[in-house]
């Protein structure tokens, strides 16, 4: 397939030196600030719903969870956070969820409601569906943390399988991926390969090379985000024991 094994550092139009956790460490206290805050920026706005999440679990309503989350950024965006990131701990996960609970903290000493529209929105959220998502979260006894770090995971995923998509839907097979994207699951269901290459008009051994393929770019792709949110490559191997643990697998 072509065009499938390009490089991960140029994947995407640049998105892995423009939204590089490393690039916020980095910029802490330098004239590339500016550049930092804009990475930070394009981080929150891909996981800002696992954020909602924790505010919901925490006990506040629909529309209180919606107004907290949007002045969180406002506040985390605005002020000089970057200052206060203690940089031994490296993950962009950990400090979001670390600075999410004192703010909140903060918010509750104070015994204020936020005004609705108070905040000045930095970050565009779909706050309308993250209600639609929120109901939809299994009705367990998880913890705000074990929902947050749940959900971290399973929008990395998404956002992985998100890029796979396009990058086959670029080379124009589109349906070639919708055909093998249940390999990548193992899905027991999944049609044999012999039934998938009659489907693809390709034979039964291409198939097997495409699925290999396939898998192999997935991998790829996740080490990719999850760089992107760690500091140092070395945390990139437990970051994802850490996030598939969240996932129960």
């Amino acid at each position: 397939m072509a065009n499938e094994r390009q490089d991960p550092s140029s994947a995407g139009g640049g998105r892995f030196t423009t939204t590089h956790w490393s690039l916020v460490l980095a910029a802490v206290g330098s004239n590339e600030e500016a550049q930092g805050r804009e990475a930070l920026a394009r981080l929150c706005q891909i996981y800002w719903y696992p954020l909602y999440a924790f505010v919901r679990r925490q006990g506040h309503g629909p529309q209180d969870a919606q107004d907290l989350t949007q002045e969180f950024f406002v506040q985390l965006l605005d002020k000089d956070y970057l200052g206060d990131v203690d940089r031994s701990k490296g993950k962009f996960r950990s400090f979001l969820l670390a600075v999410l609970k004192h703010f909140l903290s903060k918010q509750w000493a104070r015994g204020k409601t936020l005004k609705r529209g108070g905040g000045r929105p930095l970050l565009s959220l779909d706050t309308h569906s993250a209600e639609d998502r929120y109901r939809r979260e299994p009705e367990d006894n998880a913890t705000p943390e074990r929902l947050f770090q749940r959900r971290w995971a399973l929008t990395l995923l998404d956002r992985v399988l998100t890029l796979l998509c396009e990058e086959y839907e670029a080379t124009g097979k589109q349906s070639t991926f919708e055909q093998l994207q249940g390999c990548l699951t193992r899905d027991r269901n999944l049609l044999p390969h012999a039934e998938l290459a009659a489907k693809l008009e390709m034979t039964e051994g291409a198939v097997k090379s495409a699925v290999h393929r396939l898998r192999q770019r997935y991998r790829e792709l996740l080490r990719d985000e999850i760089a992107q949110t760690v500091a140092d490559p070395a945390e990139i191997d437990d970051e994802i024991r850490q996030l598939f643990s969240a996932l129960g697998k």
